[in-house]
């Protein structure tokens, strides 16, 4: 029944957070807008959808949660526009192997985004 993930949703407390996140994925990562309204809009991640509300209220808090990862084939690449873009990237690029059955090999790499979540730069590697 379950076909996979739609969307992902984030809410903005102030109309400033909601413009800088909206910035961070559209002109930083490069993602585009599927719809947008006077509260909100989705963006298109490739694989799934980010919803972005600027209508939230409250303190956030982190959840069980930990953090949203994007696939990507230029990990490096990705972190220098991050970076250019004054985000803190907090775990530089790095090649890792997860010791499952069977192993996997990436490479990958962390940052804050525009509302203080963290974010994951991730690139299966595989082996022909």
């Amino acid at each position: 029944m379950i076909k996979g993930i739609h969307h992902i949703s984030m809410k903005c407390g102030t109309k400033e957070e909601f413009e800088r996140a909206r910035d961070f994925s559209l002109n930083v990562l490069g993602f585009s807008a599927v719809r947008e309204w006077p509260e909100g809009i989705m963006i298109d991640c490739g694989t799934g959808l980010l919803e972005i509300f600027c209508n939230g209220e409250g303190i956030r808090s982190k959840g069980a949660i930990r953090h949203a990862a994007y696939a990507t084939d230029d990990v490096d690449g990705i972190i220098a526009k991050v970076r250019a873009a004054g985000y803190e990237v907090f775990i530089e690029p790095n090649d890792i192997t997860i010791p499952s059955v069977p192993e996997c090999h990436a490479r990958m790499a962390f940052c804050i985004g525009p509302l203080g979540e963290e974010i994951e730069f991730f690139h299966e590697i595989t082996f022909s």
